[in-house]
């Protein structure tokens, strides 16, 4: 079985350990080698002064070169600075007919996360094979003459030496001692943050703890990622004496919105080809026990075909291969302890992961009972023979989504990630949907198998993200910064946690790490002005310009009559994307169904109304000529149900964003819910507004 290297047993890491001068002292450490330790490592270097960039990884650039080439952007508009240096850094790359060896530039097609892959005005790529990522951040360190220290494992018991709230050095567990006078943890786990004292926390807050729709337990919102068809969750069907199958875990899955302790799950996105010359058979891993996916093999044997669903291409016939549907590369609820765990248990975890990933592609590829064309798809499959070199052509870097997250005096939360509450200190930009994957998969009230976390909601478009959040509270540590495990709520880090942002993050807090030492002052007392006058002259992002086009803003739902449920607030299964192109429209966007419209969407409105009786109900969309003349919608009411059909290329007749449905009788609760079944194009979904009739 191939293992991390990350996760290699820590004797035969600290031989290799660099031998560090007692007297040397940093004007910055940086813990933590990922794409935002390097970030920030530059952006020091570049302010003229002197930096450590060290970590227990062997690897530069954390999960951009550890299989993520499918970027997570968001709206690459708002990617500024170090970050956007490094996707043109991509970009020229790939300009170099050469560097097209199993594919031709014109085959692989362009394509990216929601936008095209390459951006030819911007000279930016946002899509990338792993060692093109890590050469390009070898590139910068090698530009900026940043010593890096890897293989360096911070001593989490007695490694943080503090002298009046500030960090005075920190030591490795093979005895390295780093001194400096600021430090930057850029670790995904939150290591350093947490040996320095300074709060945090682990899992979902409550709805009621930050005032949010979108976090805690999530069952009804789950809807994405799901089990299409009852599927038995038992060793024996049918009785529940027999004993729940592998990967389902017993017991209640909690109060909805409720807090826990439970992480959304953790995967590794593997670069898989097809090209036979650069092709290696999925290996059968050390104890593989083809019995842990007999859930899979019921869901397949069902009918299910989801297993090809996330097979992002990306340069030279390759993949990033991500989870996709009911049952795929995320290992549920087998990561609750990863963030605090010891390395030794690390260890175990990641070995853990590694041999269920590895053994769901072998089993795929090669198990008899699998359907025959999924079992010979999937064996055309295989790692790509030219990566991760080093560890078997498998990832070196585990996709750790969400591990400690700092608390702070500023903590984002939804409200901020929608704008709904205001950030007064930007210091640099998300865009990404709410995303968490799934936390726990459990038996529903009907006795089948179902997966609880799943939440995808768009935030709107572009948003500031607060340098309150990359600081320890007032009082804990004076000099540490923290842009990869920032404060924020479990569901706002769900937009966050994106590579981009990282980056972004890093940048941002090394030149906050400057100007403390500039000023003389703890990092919680920078001038707020001086800084974002520096950032934006290095290229960052901190506002965007909304209008006509991507980012617009539309109507404000609270502004309007009657009551209103917007598409962020719908139930939602298949593949809604967010889009901002077309107004006007509510909220802060509207959602088709992307690419894919042979995939079941359904948008479910349900509205909880003050009174019983008759309303109005008014749909709204953007119409264009690509959108479908049949849209289905079906109005849920206290007679039983209406259908209709809605020409969405026409321009809606009521402020240019409703159309009439019809007057219904309603007891307490309304239904409508949008489909794309049978649809002839694309399918809109932006809000539903009832009003009463009487």
């Amino acid at each position: 079985m191939y293992v991390p290297r990350a996760a290699l047993v820590l004797s035969l890491v600290l031989a290799s350990s660099p031998v560090v001068r007692a007297e040397t002292v940093y004007d910055l450490v940086v813990y933590g080698l990922t794409s935002a330790g390097v970030a920030a490592s530059v952006q020091a270097r570049r302010m003229g002064r002197t930096v450590v960039l060290v970590g227990p990884e062997q690897h530069l650039g954390g999960l951009s070169s550890g299989g993520l080439g499918w970027t997570d952007s968001g709206h690459k508009e708002v990617v500024g600075g170090i970050a956007r240096e490094f996707y043109h850094g991509v970009w020229l790359h790939y300009q170099d007919d050469s560097a097209w060896k199993w594919q031709s530039r014109s085959a692989h097609g362009g394509r990216g996360q929601g936008a095209p892959a390459v951006d030819g005005d911007q000279r930016t790529m946002w899509v990338f094979e792993p060692h093109v990522a890590e050469a390009i951040f070898a590139q910068l360190v090698r530009e900026s003459r940043i010593p890096v220290h890897r293989d360096q494992w911070l001593d989490r018991e007695r490694g943080v030496v503090k002298t009046d709230g500030r960090i005075t050095s920190i030591a490795m567990l093979g005895g390295q001692v780093y001194r400096g006078r600021m430090f930057l943890d850029a670790t995904y786990e939150g290591d350093l943050l947490a040996a320095a004292g300074v709060s945090y926390t682990v899992g979902r807050e409550s709805n009621r703890t930050y005032g949010e729709t979108l976090n805690g337990v999530q069952t009804r919102r789950a809807r994405s990622h799901q089990f299409q068809q009852p599927i038995d969750p038992y060793r024996v069907p049918g009785d529940p004496s027999s004993g729940l199958l592998p990967r389902i875990h017993a017991g209640d899955p909690g109060e909805e919105g409720s807090g826990d302790k439970r992480l959304q799950a953790y995967n590794y996105r593997v670069c898989l080809t097809r090209v036979e010359e650069n092709r290696v058979p999925f290996p059968r891993p050390e104890g593989y026990d083809p019995g842990q996916y007999e859930l899979l093999l019921r869901n397949l044997q069902a009918g299910s075909r989801h297993v090809f669903g996330k097979f992002d291409p990306i340069p030279n016939a390759k993949t990033d291969t991500n989870n996709h549907g009911s049952f795929s590369t995320d290992n549920i609820g087998m990561n609750y302890d990863y963030p605090e765990a010891s390395y030794e248990r690390r260890r175990e975890i990641l070995q853990e992961h590694a041999r269920y990933q590895q053994g769901y592609f072998y089993f795929l590829a090669n198990d008899p009972r699998v359907p025959e064309e999924v079992r010979r798809a999937m064996s055309g499959w295989g790692l790509a023979r030219d990566e991760f070199l080093d560890n078997g052509h498998w990832p070196h870097q585990i996709y750790v989504r969400e591990a400690r997250r700092m608390v702070s005096d500023f903590v984002i939360t939804e409200n901020h990630v929608t704008r709904r509450a205001p950030t007064p200190r930007p210091a640099g930009m998300g865009s990404y949907n709410m995303d968490s994957h799934h936390v726990q998969r459990y038996v529903d009230a009907q006795g089948h198998a179902r997966n609880e976390g799943d939440i995808q909601v768009s935030p709107g478009g572009p948003y500031p993200i607060d340098f309150g959040a990359l600081l320890p509270r007032q009082g804990e540590c004076e000099n540490l910064l923290v842009p990869v495990c920032v404060s924020c709520s479990h569901i706002a880090y769900g937009s966050i946690r994106m590579e981009p942002v990282f980056m972004i993050l890093g940048q941002s807090a090394a030149t906050a790490a400057c100007q403390a030492l500039d000023q003389g002052v703890p990092v919680q007392e920078v001038a707020y002005e001086r800084l974002r006058a520096r950032l934006l002259a290095d290229g960052q992002v901190l506002e965007y310009q909304r209008g006509a086009g991507p980012g617009a803003v539309g109507v404000d739902p609270a502004r309007l009559k009657g009551i209103v449920v917007d598409d962020g607030q719908a139930e939602r299964a298949g593949p809604w994307q967010v889009s901002t192109s077309l107004g006007p429209f509510v909220g802060r966007g509207y959602l088709h169904e992307g690419h894919a419209r042979t995939d079941k969407a359904e948008a479910r409105f349900v509205a909880q109304l003050p009174a019983p009786g008759p309303y109005e109900v008014r749909l709204a969309y953007t119409a264009s000529s690509n959108r479908a003349s049949n849209t289905l919608v079906t109005i849920r009411h206290a007679g039983g149900s209406d259908a209709r059909t809605v020409d969405q290329r026409i321009p809606p007749p009521l402020d240019g964003m409703f159309l009439s449905l019809g007057r219904f009788e309603f007891d307490a609760r309304a239904e409508i819910i949008v489909s794309n079944r049978s649809a002839d194009g694309h399918v809109i979904v932006d809000a539903v507004q009832l009003l009463p009739a009487r």
